[in-house]
């Protein structure tokens, strides 16, 4: 049997199996999200809790588990610990193709998308009285890049290397996790963190109701010009006034964050995990401030690099969708 760590038949116990009667067989399947404070650990919460709701009727029982971040979904997924991972985007790309942190590994050939969600906005806050006001003055300072294994983490090398500025060149490169961060800012531990979100979220919040921050603005030519070579980043923006101070519009781009699984999942439980979610669309999209404008026909189109698993393409014919 594939997965099984995460995928094991249970027999549920009950009265009726305690008379003799038959026991109902129950498939246990595990979301990889992140960090606990992020978003993603929100997303995989919310496909869970309407999944477990129709349990009756789909034999599943869902958990989302906080984990390092895309890569280390990416790698549950391979291995066979995970059966789903949200993930960004751009490292879906490259787990697919076999390119940057996944070069050594080789192309997931069994990798399937099933859906998109939000964008994952690359995100720069730093201390107010830090002195950093652009990307060229965090050389010097104690930067967060974030934890290893995770997308935010992987995006945010990606984008120094982009602008040209070395880790080397910080004071401190700190690894800390996503729920971390905010409180290392503003114990003055750190003067500037990096982190791939979608907005508003709960970390960066902490950060700026708890000490006087500032957005930095990632639009360089050199960023404009990665975005128009690559096929999963696009543009985007945190709209003026989200956080507390943060006045102005920031201009960045990012990945979207979209959730995978791989050949070994069952057509079944895809099914039963897709019908779960867009049958209830409006209650997902009401779950958090990020999903409010989800459109059905992007999820199912935007930022899908890897196959679509089989499962979730019957949903989506029936539908009438594709």
């Amino acid at each position: 049997m594939t997965h099984q760590r995460t995928r094991m038949l249970g027999l549920v116990a009950g009265a009726g199996l305690l008379a003799g009667g038959p026991a109902a067989a129950q498939e246990f399947i595990t979301i990889g999200t992140a960090g606990q404070t992020g978003l993603y650990y929100v997303v995989g919460q919310s496909i869970c809790r309407l999944v477990n709701r129709r349990a009756d009727d789909n034999g599943l029982s869902c958990t989302a588990s906080a984990t390092g971040g895309s890569i280390a979904n990416l790698n549950g997924i391979a291995s066979g610990d995970l059966d789903f991972g949200i993930v960004q985007s751009d490292w879906q790309y490259h787990a697919v193709n076999g390119t940057s942190t996944f070069a050594d590994a080789g192309p997931n050939e069994n990798l399937r998308a099933i859906f998109s969600a939000h964008a994952d906005v690359v995100t720069v806050v730093a201390r107010a009285d830090s002195g950093i006001e652009t990307l060229q003055d965090l050389p010097g300072h104690r930067v967060n890049i974030g934890n290893p294994g995770s997308g935010s983490r992987a995006t945010a090398e990606v984008l120094l290397e982009t602008v040209g500025i070395d880790v080397g060149s910080f004071s401190l490169a700190s690894e800390l996790q996503s729920s971390e961060q905010s409180a290392a800012l503003c114990d003055n531990r750190i003067d500037a963190m990096m982190f791939s979100a979608g907005h508003p979220v709960g970390n960066i919040k902490e950060a700026t109701v708890s000490c006087d921050t500032r957005f930095l603005q990632i639009d360089a030519p050199e960023v404009e010009a990665m975005i128009a070579e690559t096929p999963y980043y696009s543009a985007a923006t945190i709209p003026a006034g989200l956080y507390e101070g943060q006045e102005d519009e920031i201009r960045s781009y990012g990945p979207l964050a979209t959730f995978v699984t791989s050949t070994d999942t069952s057509d079944e439980a895809v099914y039963a995990v897709v019908k779960a979610v867009f049958d209830n669309f409006d209650r997902f999209r009401d779950l958090h401030p990020a999903f409010a404008n989800l459109e059905k026909q992007d999820m199912i189109t935007r930022g899908i690099i890897a196959p679509l698993h089989p499962g979730a393409e019957r949903y989506y014919r029936e539908q009438g969708w594709m």
